[in-house]
């Protein structure tokens, strides 16, 4: 049985810096769990690795999809497993390091058996949130499936349209088919170690970091993505901020209010992460207070890993 140690946590809680630290100390490579680092030129706003770090550690699953393009928890799940037996045939060491809590929830599960897509109907569904709007289609999931609504935020399109396409395929709610979850797979042996900081440190970390990448070029970025012949497909449009920046270059809100509205909204994505991780089993929770040094935390990884 393959096994993969993964540092997890909180967007800003400092889990990149730490497995850059732990590769370079176990001379390992780095797996990305992360729905938005894939996608080519969101680089700042998902505060991917630098061009110096991606040379100097390979690191899989970073930069594989053009922002235009889709891509689905049933893609990386196997490309991913993928990785982690070709690590384990060369006999190399590999660190996971993410925190998109359905990626990290399904490699210790398994995928739930729901049905695979019908394109037409999501097509259907997708112009439909279109006309009357996301909030609309999520007061409709919620009236047949009140258990995903409370879970799915009311913006979410991506995911309240997979949430009603399952049910009008199979006149089952999606939570149904997700109460198989819960049971650790038994073909792959994951070990996951999660940052956890107080609220109030978190926020603090989480609005410096916005401020960094705004003085970082993130406007920039964002201009540029404006201008690709394409335009950004409604997973890549998921990634955070994105959608507010694009709305200031748009004149629809002044600067200040765009950041003022991806602090908050980044405050809740954080809180709703921490509400998945806790539901993923044997996960264990490494509490800091923000002053540690990843020299530091780096033996309490390990510990939490089982040494293993």
């Amino acid at each position: 049985m393959n096994t993969v140690r993964i540092v997890c946590g909180p967007t800003a809680s400092g889990k990149s810096s730490l497995v850059l630290h732990l590769a370079r100390a176990m001379n390992a490579e780095i797996l990305s769990i992360d729905s938005m680092k894939i996608y080519r030129g969101l680089d700042i706003g998902t505060a991917k690795p630098s061009a110096e770090n991606l040379k100097s550690i390979p690191h899989h699953l970073v930069n594989i999809r053009e922002p235009w393009e889709s891509y689905s928890v049933a893609e990386f799940l196997p490309a991913a497993e993928a990785i982690i037996a070709d690590c384990s045939a060369r006999k190399k060491q590999l660190i996971g390091e993410g925190g998109t809590a359905l990626y990290l929830k399904t490699f210790s599960e398994g995928l739930f058996a729901g049905p695979s897509s019908d394109e037409a109907l999501r097509k259907s569904l997708e112009d439909e949130a279109e006309r009357v709007g996301v909030a609309q289609m999520h007061q409709r999931l919620q009236e047949v499936d009140a258990a995903a609504a409370k879970k799915i935020m009311n913006t979410d399109v991506r995911r309240i349209v997979r949430a009603l396409e399952v049910h009008t395929m199979t006149g089952k709610p999606i939570s149904e088919w997700q109460s198989q979850w819960g049971t650790p797979r038994e073909d792959l042996d994951v070990r996951l170690a999660c940052l956890r900081l107080p609220r109030p440190i978190l926020y603090a970390r989480i609005d410096q970091r916005i401020h960094d990448m705004m003085q970082n070029g993130w406007l920039n970025e964002c201009r540029d993505l404006l201008e690709l012949a394409k335009p950004l497909s409604r997973a890549a449009l998921q990634a955070l901020g994105y959608k507010t920046l694009f709305s200031h270059l748009r004149s629809e809100m002044t600067l200040k209010n765009a950041v003022e509205r991806i602090c908050f909204d980044t405050h809740h994505f954080a809180r709703r992460q921490l509400n998945w991780f806790r539901r993923i089993p044997k996960l264990v929770f490494i509490d800091i207070d923000g002053t540690e040094t990843v020299a530091d935390l780096a033996p309490r990884v390990l510990e939490a890993w089982g040494n293993g």
